[in-house]
């Protein structure tokens, strides 16, 4: 006999997610960037709903790498884009590393923003990743013209 149970859907998806504190970055890893505007520091990304985020000091893909002190046991990790004045396509590439030293691709994702329409991109993923030594994000921010600088609004990892 099939079990099941009807449930608020709201409070599933909030239950799924939120049952776990955000990491504090800041305090577990290191971070390596191929660029970086003074005015638009990395650090901002750590913030829930932050409004200003990290920017690129110079235009073309950048890279993003979180060393962790420690391996860690990774469950849900939010990033979010926001482009209010450029139309462009973006591609983005999230890796991990592990302690036995494998690398593996988690996603790869395009997105358009158009200043009339779709200005953010939030992308929530719930994945279980244990002994993960390093996170990765490669950012092409208007795949392959090297004309604008990468940016990245949030990213939250627990």
């Amino acid at each position: 006999m099939l079990r099941k149970q009807i449930v608020d859907q709201p409070t599933a998806i909030a239950d799924a997610h939120t049952n776990m504190p955000w990491l504090d970055l800041a305090e577990l890893a290191s971070v390596e960037l191929t660029s970086e505007d003074p005015r638009h520091p990395f650090q901002a990304v750590f913030e829930e709903g932050g409004a200003h985020g990290w920017r690129a000091a110079a235009p073309g893909r950048q890279t993003v790498r979180l060393r962790f002190d420690a391996p860690q046991d990774i469950h849900r990790i939010r990033l979010r884009f926001c482009d209010r004045e450029q139309e462009r396509t973006q591609e983005f590439v999230l890796r991990y590393s592990r302690e036995d030293g494998q690398s593996r691709d988690i996603v790869r994702q395009q997105w358009s923003f158009s200043p009339g329409g779709s200005t953010e991109e939030v992308e929530d993923y719930t994945v279980d990743l244990k002994g993960v030594t390093q996170l990765e994000l490669e950012i092409d921010p208007d795949r392959g013209k090297n004309t604008l600088p990468a940016t990245l609004g949030e990213l939250l990892i627990c």
